[in-house]
């Protein structure tokens, strides 16, 4: 299967089945991050400034996974106290632990939490209430009545300060586009003028331009119109809910999210950017309930999901087993399944290259990973960045017929090619279903000589007749 075949080495890398945690994809930690206690039993806390653990150094949990992303949600009173004071500590101090830990953050700012006329601590922030007075609005999950031109100005204003300080931070993996209900959930999207609704909207589509954005699922004109704003993925708050007897009226799993997908006009969205989802109560309340963790776990898959936010909470032990293989499909998912080059190459000449790379999960990635080459032995190291960009990548095969510059300055010898995806810092950054994989997170594809007298043949690699 692999070695010099003519004109040509040729490697096809074994893939192998072990769960990978790669950048932006899999577990959300909540109000959490790697190696904090996790919420005990069915209960979670949000909306509140994150109560920091002492850190033991270790970064893992028993019955969580680990997780690349952490996702804070804070009510909007914590970080505007007083009018156009911005506590950007609390959010700099999340965004650095998330770092410390291995992370990137997830981030809602909700406009207030339930049950605002007995716990100010979710109300809107203090000074906004004493501008607007108390009023029951007309919709009862308003807090407010965001119909008042001061409520799309005001918390339009605090998002757009948000987007002035925190668009395109390295440590931020997106902003949850949420303009009203509890929670930011959107409940009443549908009510609100469309003045308001749109001027809620531009107030994040303006300021986020380089962070991505996460839609709440609410109603076709708003999801619609966020779209027709900017590229944003989407998420929503109840996934796994299947209960026949639901508060809601249906059962979000078995009828308004398949439905809603649709008829909201985001079933395409994941081509562009992330979907996230929650869980509706915990993982432990749906095996309580006797819900078919399977069918949750697949309806995710179908609907694109990158992302999943389990609250901290206890994955039940009779799920283990689901959850990797739900973990193995989540987001993206590359492997190496042929690579092919001259096995001789000549300093300041292209190499030619053909490679298969198959992408076994149900999304692209969303950020731009530059794919490069290292030339290796034990006196020189060449690193070659291609032009490639992975985020294309949808899932099912890619092939590659491309070529790259060897260096005017690399010497004579025998080199192991490697190969790998590139984090900011230069370093590898993804971890691919294929064997190979040294200890620095390099990919090795086979060796090639590198002589200056070498004139390289003419390389085609193709399979393909007519």
């Amino acid at each position: 299967m692999n070695g010099i075949y003519g004109d040509f080495l040729s490697v096809h890398p074994r893939t192998t089945d072990e769960v990978l945690y790669n950048p932006g994809i899999g577990f959300n930690t909540f109000q959490r991050f790697n190696g904090d206690e996790l919420n005990d039993g069915l209960r979670w806390t949000e909306g509140f400034p994150i109560e920091y653990q002492n850190y033991s150094g270790k970064r893992t949990a028993d019955n969580f996974p680990y997780s690349t992303t952490s996702y804070f949600r804070v009510y909007w009173r914590y970080l505007e106290p007083e009018r156009g004071a911005y506590d950007w500590e609390k959010l700099d101090r999340a965004l650095a632990v998330s770092r410390e830990r291995g992370q990137t953050m997830l981030l809602r700012v909700g406009p207030y939490g339930h049950g605002v006329e007995t716990n100010k601590n979710v109300d809107v922030p203090d000074w906004y209430r004493e501008t607007v007075g108390w009023e029951k609005p007309t919709y009862d999950k308003w807090a407010v009545d965001p119909h008042d031109p001061l409520y799309a100005e005001r918390f339009g204003g605090f998002i757009r300060a948000l987007g002035e300080h925190y668009d395109g931070h390295p440590d931020l993996e997106s902003v949850d586009l949420s303009i009203v209900g509890p929670w930011g959930e959107g409940a009443g999207s549908h009510l609100l003028k469309p003045e308001v609704m749109t001027a809620l909207v531009d107030a994040y589509t303006d300021s986020f331009k380089q962070t991505f954005l996460l839609a709440m699922l609410t109603d076709a004109v708003t999801n619609k119109y966020i779209l027709s704003r900017t590229d944003a993925g989407y998420r929503f708050d109840c996934l796994g809910d299947m209960s026949t007897d639901s508060p809601w009226g249906c059962a979000h799993m078995l009828n308004r999210y398949p439905q809603q997908i649709i008829k909201c006009g985001v079933a395409d969205a994941w081509k562009k950017a992330p979907v996230s989802m929650e869980a509706c109560w915990v993982m432990g309340h749906w095996l309580r309930s006797g819900w078919d963790a399977d069918y949750i776990i697949d309806q995710s898959l179908k609907w694109h999901i990158s992302s999943f936010n389990a609250k901290s909470s206890a994955v039940p032990a009779e799920w283990a087993t689901n959850v990797d293989r739900w973990l193995k499909r989540m987001g993206y998912r590359f492997s190496i399944r042929h690579f092919a080059c001259p096995p001789k190459l000549k300093p300041g000449r292209p190499m030619q290259f053909h490679a298969w790379w198959e992408n076994t999960g149900v999304a692209p990635c969303y950020k731009k990973y530059p794919l490069a080459f290292r030339l290796k032995n034990e006196k020189c190291s060449k690193i070659i960045k291609t032009g490639i960009d992975i985020r294309e990548w949808l899932p099912g095969d890619i092939f590659l017929d491309s070529e790259i510059l060897i260096p005017p300055d690399t010497p004579n010898g025998s080199y192991e090619i490697q190969i790998a995806m590139l984090g900011t810092d230069g370093a590898p950054a993804i971890q691919f279903a294929s064997e190979g994989r040294a200890e620095d997170g390099w990919y090795a594809l086979g060796v090639a000589e590198v002589q200056e007298t070498e004139e390289p043949k003419t390389f085609k690699y193709d399979l393909y007749y007519e």
